[in-house]
């Protein structure tokens, strides 16, 4: 689908996206897991210079969940060094076309010290970047998320009965990102898996077969396509319903 078809007054600010496939894309194709996602790398990026056209100005993306760590374990080494070598090769140019480049999850003792470094350099080297936000949602997953925010408002001592919605998104990962409008999963899956469970709430979600090394930044438009389509209204009645 092409940019032009979509209305650009209606275009979500934040868009989601699970990158599923990688692994059944390689199989079909009688190679390794990880052929699969290193051929995602040319998929993220289209998408995220499509994202830039279009005006979006959040991207997160779930590239490695914290439930990830149970794979083999010469895929979690791949991985590991495939987001490193990625955050190497690509910053620069993400850099160069204005894109804040941040991560979203835990920073503990698995993630390897040269990994944390690299996206620690990354960070600070984009952190003034104004176009767009991607966010890596590396090493995280919802539950944890939520967990880690329950853990810091019991350290600060607030009381309970001043707790409330407000109290738990400031200590999220990122309290100052909106919520996504929209969550595109790939691959033919129907699940959300354990990401951004807080923030997709009210997101409008849209799951497509195609694998995520085939993802193209007319697939992405093609769901924002589907996104404007709908009638958003956050429990409420809309103009059709008599509202």
């Amino acid at each position: 689908m092409e940019l032009s078809a979509l209305d650009k007054k209606r275009m979500p600010v934040h868009v989601a996206l699970v990158m599923d496939g990688n692994g059944r894309w390689a199989q079909r194709r009688g190679l390794p897991r990880t052929d699969g996602h290193a051929a995602g790398e040319e998929a993220l990026l289209d998408t995220v210079w499509g994202a830039l056209d279009a005006g979006i100005r959040y991207i997160t993306v779930y590239a490695f969940s914290t439930e990830n760590w149970k794979r083999p374990v010469d895929e979690v080494r791949f991985l590991m060094g495939f987001n490193e070598r990625l955050l190497m090769t690509r910053r620069d140019e993400l850099d160069a076309k204005g894109v804040k480049v941040q991560f979203l999850g835990r920073r503990d003792w698995r993630v390897p010290k040269r990994v944390l470094k690299r996206i620690v350099e990354t960070e600070e080297m984009t952190r003034d970047n104004t176009a767009m936000t991607l966010s890596m949602a590396f090493n995280y997953g919802g539950r944890a998320e939520l967990v880690d925010a329950v853990r810091q408002i019991a350290a600060s001592g607030i009381k309970p009965d001043k707790i409330d919605e407000k109290t738990i998104r400031q200590h999220l990962y990122d309290p100052t990102m909106p919520d996504p409008e929209l969550m595109v999963r790939t691959s033919g899956e129907y699940r959300i898996s354990n990401f951004l469970l807080w923030e997709l709430a009210y997101s409008e979600l849209v799951f497509t077969d195609v694998l995520w090394p085939d993802f193209r930044r007319g697939d992405l438009y093609a769901a924002i396509d589907e996104y404007q389509r709908r009638d958003r209204r956050f429990g409420g009645l809309s103009d059709a319903d008599g509202s």
